[in-house]
């Protein structure tokens, strides 16, 4: 019995020293785990170092450009009463998103050109991912209120004052922002519940989903197939918007009898459906691409994500007679104070 007793207490003893070590184990483990996600790594374009120099040129000048091209747009609208219509409305909360959506990205990947670290925050990541996905979504219900806009304008021209009233054309904006930020929400919260226990290397030149899902060891199928069924739920109306809009817009157009009529009216939806044309090319591309191309998706999400913002002011200031007036206007008014 003596005997027993002793070799009960011994596997006890044992039992509690495997329980233990196991234990101080999983500690290690999670201390581990809890330390890689202190921060990431950019690993952006894989060029020479010598071309660092050149990249930073031009994302420099990309930037600088969208913030010309869209503070100005802004200022413009705000400052020429006859702007002030529905139109213009809807142009200056483009310009907005745009420019604020593209900050998120640029300056971060201009330091990351000269830093040997290349180093992004857990946070820093979390607002990354966040703000670009609040801002692209906005941008996304912005465009489908855009073209509605432009099917009341073109189809029921004397209803038009009635139907795009202010009330209606600030809950279409504030309703833009609020799905915006809901699908932010959403996209945010799935990607950053994954347990990343890869390396913390992304490889791109900002924190977007697809190179942190890469990292991830959780099982991507539910994850992948929710992140599917959202976009598809976020894109898809406002595409069919878009469509159902232009559809009409172009029976109207093609019944009107004058040329010149025709042209006025397609003159006048040419420049929404350029920027719809581009945003989404280049995220239909970036999603098309498979993930054994990273290089060719990085180059996807540069045009979204920079040349778009960039091209948009453009694309309304040199192919709409208003605009280029008013800004006639301002330049003149400036002149005559100096």
């Amino acid at each position: 019995m003596i005997y027993n007793a002793k070799i009960k207490a011994k596997s006890v003893f044992v039992y509690f020293a495997y329980a233990s070590h196991q234990v101080s184990s999983m500690g290690d483990r999670e201390t581990s785990n809890h330390s890689e996600m202190t921060d990431f790594i950019l690993i952006g374009f894989r060029v020479r170092y010598e071309l660092h120099l050149l990249l930073f040129l031009i994302f420099l000048l990309v930037y600088v450009m969208i913030l010309l091209g869209n503070v100005g747009m802004m200022a413009i609208i705000m400052t020429d009463p006859r702007l002030n219509t529905p139109m213009y409305f809807f142009l200056g909360n483009l310009s907005f998103v745009d420019l604020f959506y593209s900050s998120v990205i640029a300056p971060k990947a201009m330091s990351n050109f000269w830093s040997e670290s290349k180093s992004i925050s857990f946070a820093g990541c979390v607002a990354q991912v966040f703000l670009f996905a609040l801002f692209l979504a906005t941008e996304g219900f912005l465009l489908a209120a855009m073209a509605y806009d432009r099917f009341i304008a073109i189809c029921n021209p004397l209803l038009y004052s009635v139907q795009m009233s202010a009330r209606l054309c600030t809950q279409l904006v504030a309703g833009s922002y609020f799905c915006g930020c809901i699908t932010s929400v959403l996209q945010t919260s799935m990607t950053f519940t994954l347990s990343f226990c890869a390396s913390r290397a992304i490889d791109h030149f900002y924190c977007d989903i697809r190179p942190l899902q890469r990292l991830s060891c959780s099982d991507l199928f539910v994850h992948r197939m929710l992140s599917f069924i959202l976009s598809i739920i976020i894109m898809l109306p406002t595409i069919i918007v878009i469509i159902v809009s232009y559809m009409y817009i172009v029976s109207t157009v093609l019944n009107i009898r004058s040329t010149e009529g025709r042209k006025k009216a397609f003159s006048t939806c040419s420049s929404h459906l350029g920027v719809v044309s581009v945003l989404y090319g280049a995220v239909f591309f970036m999603y098309l691409i498979p993930d054994r191309f990273p290089e060719l998706s990085k180059v996807a999400s540069l045009c979204y994500s920079l040349v778009t913002p960039m091209l948009n002011p453009l694309i309304y200031s040199l192919r709409n007679k208003d605009v280029k007036e008013a800004l006639k206007k301002l330049l003149e008014k400036k002149n005559a104070i100096l």
